[in-house]
């Protein structure tokens, strides 16, 4: 996409997000974190990407009709990029999340024209803070709708299309734009869709890159196989899923534990020592990475994605001061 080219829709300004140098955090650090700010994608946050490859590889393979109804479970990301490319194409769209997320993802998928359907959490859950019960409650009400109304699936935990995203452009954006410099590579992990593609990716071009699962301390199932407790505020991920199909067969050279307040804290850093806005997930991002860089990637130089924006939280403790 050349600079001063009049693009079609929204949806051919997917992707092509800058990687900065995160510098200043890393001032008195051996080595250096590159940032993806995912935030500049249309929906403000990576899984714009994945919403165009899940919906163009349906088309592609006749899974999906004209004017058939798309439902989705979502933390909120995923479903502001489908509303966005279904939107273009012309596909009803049902977004199905818990009440457990920030308000600003509903608000601002039913401004993009989804009918959203808002999921009471489990007994005991907590406002801002997603189990994986809430979740499971979500999901039979994803699938009721989908039955229902005959719909297509989106499904960002089992469709090809969300790791083909990273595979065949996040990946390959990090290398080029690098310079082939990345060294090690760490994600905090939801679907596991962003680790997979883009570490399969990485893999392929120097299988010395080192890449690490992050999770919430406390809740760490791929790690550990165990969970001592599923309540944390990083919202997008850390579900406590035991068996993510997208990371079998996908390498795993360690993995990096973030508490909540440790990506509070980090997202606060970055946003007033770098001049980026992100949320939680990109402040256990950029947690994980300065660990790394304090131990095994001492003087090496770690990718991390910018995940979202942290204009969705403003309604969470995220930036409000204690």
């Amino acid at each position: 996409m050349a600079d001063d080219e009049i693009l079609a829709s929204a949806i051919e300004a997917i992707g092509e997000t800058p990687l900065v140098a995160l510098d200043r955090l890393t001032a008195n650090i051996d080595g250096r974190i590159l940032a993806k700010l995912e935030f500049t994608n249309p929906g403000f946050s990576k899984k714009d990407r994945i919403a165009r490859e899940i919906i163009e590889e349906a088309e592609k393979n006749a899974l999906l009709s004209a004017g058939q109804t798309v439902v989705e479970l979502t933390s909120g990301n995923t479903g502001t990029g489908l509303a966005i490319v279904c939107a273009i194409k012309g596909y009803p769209f049902v977004a199905v999340m818990s009440r457990g997320n920030s308000s600003e993802r509903a608000r601002m998928m039913t401004a993009l024209g989804a009918e959203v359907v808002l999921v009471d959490q489990a007994p005991g859950s907590q406002p801002g803070q997603v189990s994986g019960d809430d979740l499971a409650l979500v999901e039979a009400v994803a699938s009721e709708i989908t039955r229902e109304r005959r719909a297509f699936r989106a499904d960002q935990f089992e469709r090809e299309g969300n790791p083909l995203a990273h595979f065949r452009h996040t990946g390959p954006e990090i290398w080029r734009q690098s310079a082939g410099s990345v060294t090690h590579f760490c994600d905090f992990v939801g679907s596991g869709g962003s680790y997979a593609g883009i570490t399969r990716y990485l893999k392929q071009m120097d299988p010395a890159i080192g890449c690490y699962v992050v999770e919430p301390r406390g809740a760490e199932i791929l790690a550990t196989g165990e969970v001592e407790h599923d309540d944390h505020p990083i919202q997008g991920g850390g579900y406590s899923i035991p068996d993510l199909s997208f990371l079998e067969g996908v390498a795993v050279d360690g993995y990096l534990a973030v508490s909540g307040d440790e990506a509070r804290a980090a997202a606060r850093r970055l946003a007033r020592e770098e001049g980026i806005f992100g949320g939680f997930s990109s402040g256990a991002n950029v947690a994980a990475a300065l660990e790394l860089l304090a131990g095994p990637a001492r003087g090496g130089v770690i990718a991390i994605l910018v995940c979202d924006s942290g204009l969705k939280y403003l309604s969470t403790d995220l930036w409000s001061e204690s």
